[in-house]
């Protein structure tokens, strides 16, 4: 059994309880699947605060809509589209709020055709290499790149690993991601 399956299965074991009246249950499913939200809500370009506020309100719908939820199995995949969709909302209100003269009219003359055509072939690169990490790698890698520090005690049960791996786990991850850019052609350091 990989990770993954683990960890759905033990969210759904825990939303289960919680469910079904084991109201203490929940404080496990929060330890056990906020650095995933909290990465998701980062990854869809909220600040620091506006991720934690949208983990927040994401907890709070678990708990108003617990009920509604039928097969605990899915509990982690309702997490997730409600993380996606309640950033996107708070992002689409951030925009709104700009004044509009503080958006420029025009586009950076620095990104033309070909510096945007280079960036999308090194994203590329970038992202083929990641995928083909391990996904405990993926994970930590995901977790760590966004924002502040990160709870390492939290980090260990979510992944699974000790917290003293954590460092070590995360500077061979970087290594063998680094190493092999530097073996891709088309992988530019400059």
């Amino acid at each position: 059994m990989n990770r993954t399956t683990s960890l759905v299965r033990e969210a759904a074991t825990l939303f289960e309880e919680f469910r079904d009246g084991q109201r203490d249950r929940l404080d496990p499913l929060v330890r056990l699947m906020t650095p995933t939200l909290w990465h998701m809500a980062r990854s869809c370009g909220l600040s620091q605060s506006d991720a934690e506020d949208v983990v927040q309100t994401v907890w709070m719908s678990v708990v108003a809509k617990a009920e509604t939820i039928r097969d605990p199995r899915t509990i982690v995949a309702w997490l997730g589209t409600s993380v996606r969709r309640e950033s996107w909302r708070v992002s689409r209100e951030r925009r709104a709020a700009l004044p509009r003269d503080t958006l420029p009219e025009h586009p950076d003359p620095g990104q033309g055709p070909a510096d945007i055509a280079l960036r999308a072939e090194t994203d590329r690169a970038l992202w083929r290499h990641f995928s083909a990490l391990t996904p405990k790698c993926q994970e930590i890698l995901r977790v760590i790149s966004r924002g502040g520090p990160p709870d390492y005690a939290t980090l260990s049960d979510a992944l699974g690993i000790p917290v003293g791996s954590i460092g070590p786990t995360r500077g061979r991850c970087l290594a063998t991601l680094r190493d092999a850019l530097l073996a891709d052609p088309t992988w530019s350091t400059s």
